[in-house]
């Protein structure tokens, strides 16, 4: 018996003694596709029910997101969120195709109804939200700080004591130096052409960390704690959410209702899995009571 099943059981005892009793058992019964069937006729949702499987874009190149591991198998934090709603669609978190595409496809293969939704490390923008609409953010992705953990200035105190004797490594953009010097004023910003060569710097010591976004941070120090270590400084947070079509209300409705329970309420499970193989955190604590959410 599954934990959801266990806890139909405990509130079918729970409320055995109410005048609503009935009205919950059966509403704990319903079929899946006759529930559907009250969704408007044109909505994904009833399509991806009748389908039988979900058709997710994503990437397959960036951990801890989306990557393959040494199984040849699809694995991320990306690839996650899109089994937490297959197991919400049919009770089954395999029932899902994923379909490899360029970032520059994320929106384009959405609206134009070749995936059903794209999870794919995609920064929420109002710009974006003019062409599709975010389910509710998955993750708050920032910038943070890369460091050796045999460096003397591997803390973010001692990288801001340095003053301008601190060099840090960024990959090249037009406001690479200025988000540096939010939080490191003085320090010398070294732009970079590739992430690759951002981290290479690094570790050939000649910058003393490298900018790099959190989850990046997080996946390599946990898993490489002997080469790699977070500076404990994060800033400019972005909000990573699905895209899914507009005019859908239906369809948003069930994949925000899904990432919520998957977050914050009673299936957990697979969030939890994932937050902590992939960034080496343990989420944070849930308590009934006041919603958070």
């Amino acid at each position: 018996m599954n934990d959801t099943s266990k806890r139909r059981d405990f509130l079918k005892l729970g409320m055995a003694g109410l005048a609503t009793a009935g009205v919950m058992s059966a509403a704990a019964t319903v079929d899946v596709q006759k529930a559907a069937a009250q969704a408007a006729s044109d909505s994904l949702l009833r399509t991806v029910l009748d389908r039988g499987k979900l058709i997710v874009g994503t990437g397959s190149t960036n951990a801890p997101w989306h990557f393959e591991n040494d199984a040849g198998e699809l694995v991320g934090m990306d690839i996650t969120m899109g089994r937490i709603l297959a197991k919400g669609l049919f009770d089954d978190p395999t029932k899902v195709e994923f379909v490899m595409q360029d970032p520059a496809q994320r929106i384009p293969n959405v609206t134009t109804n070749k995936v059903d939704i794209t999870i794919q490390f995609m920064t929420m923008t109002a710009q974006r939200s003019q062409l599709i609409n975010f389910s509710r953010p998955y993750y708050v992705e920032g910038v943070a700080l890369l460091t050796l953990p045999t460096a003397e200035n591997k803390t973010f105190d001692k990288l801001l004591a340095g003053g301008s004797a601190t060099r840090i490594s960024i990959l090249q953009n037009v406001d690479a130096e200025a988000n540096v010097h939010i939080v490191l004023p003085e320090s010398q910003v070294m732009q970079i052409d590739t992430q690759a060569n951002v981290l290479q710097a690094l570790e050939s010591k000649r910058a003393d960390a490298a900018a790099v976004d959190l989850s990046t941070v997080r996946w390599l120090a946990s898993r490489n704690p002997d080469k790699y270590f977070d500076a404990g400084k994060s800033w400019f947070s972005m909000l990573y959410g699905a895209a899914l079509r507009q005019g859908d209300p239906d369809w948003l409705a069930f994949v925000n209702t899904s990432f919520a329970t998957a977050m914050f309420g009673h299936e957990t499970a697979l969030y939890d899995a994932a937050f902590k193989d992939y960034f080496g955190l343990e989420p944070p604590a849930r308590h009934p009571g006041f919603p958070v959410i």
